[in-house]
């Protein structure tokens, strides 16, 4: 039984007649019969009575219906994965570190929202490593972050921003002058100070501001933990300026500017391995969008 019987079928019943029927599939009356008669060898059972081939058998009136299901759902099936394939329908995971999630992420996901609405997004947030591990084990399809603690040849890295850090105090900090908010601080000014070491501080290993690391008091992983230590007094740190919020009454972001870093962030996935077509939309919108609106 194959398809285009089916559908022969019922152009014949919905048209009344094989010619009407030939003419809307584009095929001469002999090959819709041809196809009827395919059909009903098949089925063991005639579909139209002999002699008016444009009436149905009983058992040709209990096919109909069900063949008219089968055929929706089969037209269902077959628009859901062209649109699955030309990425207008389906579900894209992401995995992106905080600051992202809360700065970056929303324009461009209402930029992609508005060009595929009818996409699912899955967005979880987590620190740099989390979202590389997620990213490793498959259970997203892009990350975006700081891609340092994946091998280089697993990954396809695109850089989205150059993030400087800066030193977070409170704005009373006596490190807090106009001179310093104008050219910034050096690392040597913040040995003093209590420290508090949080995951964007892997940042400074392996440059001479390491030492602020091995002398931190504290150590927070919760962005919203470490906030409430800065706040009330109980050291500084030092944060990529896009993980420092832009409304913060009590505190302040210095540029660092020896050593002068930068967190390289970016959008990455597997190498070597496909994407769907709504990631792989995602992923260059994304790109398009940051290369657009941002600057390097």
């Amino acid at each position: 039984m194959k398809l285009r019987q089916l559908r022969h079928f019922l152009f014949v019943v919905e048209e009344g007649g094989f010619r009407a029927a030939a003419n809307r599939a584009n095929r001469s009356q002999a090959a819709i019969s041809a196809s009827i008669k395919e059909l009903e060898k098949t089925l063991d059972q005639r579909l139209f009575e002999v002699g008016n081939k444009a009436t149905l058998t009983s058992f040709g009136e209990s096919c109909v219906p069900k063949i008219q299901q089968f055929l929706s759902v089969y037209q269902t099936l077959e628009d859901d994965l062209q649109a699955i394939a030309s990425g207008d329908k389906g579900k894209i995971r992401i995995a992106s570190v905080p600051s992202l999630v809360t700065k970056l992420l929303p324009s461009v996901l209402v930029a992609y929202s508005k060009k595929y609405p009818d996409i699912e997004i899955v967005l979880i947030d987590d620190n740099a490593i989390g979202v590389a591990n997620r990213l490793r084990t498959g259970e997203v399809d892009l990350a975006l972050g700081n891609c340092t603690s994946i091998d280089e040849k697993e990954i396809d890295f695109t850089l989205l921003i150059s993030d400087p850090i800066g030193v977070v105090c409170l704005k009373s900090n006596e490190l807090n002058t106009e001179l310093s908010q104008l050219q910034g601080l050096k690392w040597q000014q913040l040995t003093e100070e209590p420290f508090i070491y949080n995951g964007t501080c892997r940042l400074l290993e392996n440059t001479p501001a390491e030492a602020l690391n091995r002398k931190a008091r504290y150590t927070i992983e919760n962005i919203t933990s470490l906030f409430s230590l800065l706040r009330n007094d109980l050291g500084i740190t030092t944060l990529p300026k896009l993980a420092f919020p832009s409304n913060e009454p009590e505190l302040i972001w210095i540029n660092l500017f020896d050593p002068s870093l930068n967190r390289q962030i970016g959008i990455f996935k597997l190498a070597n391995k496909s994407i769907s077509p709504p990631a792989q939309a995602f992923y260059e919108l994304c790109i398009e969008y940051v290369q657009e609106n941002y600057l390097l």
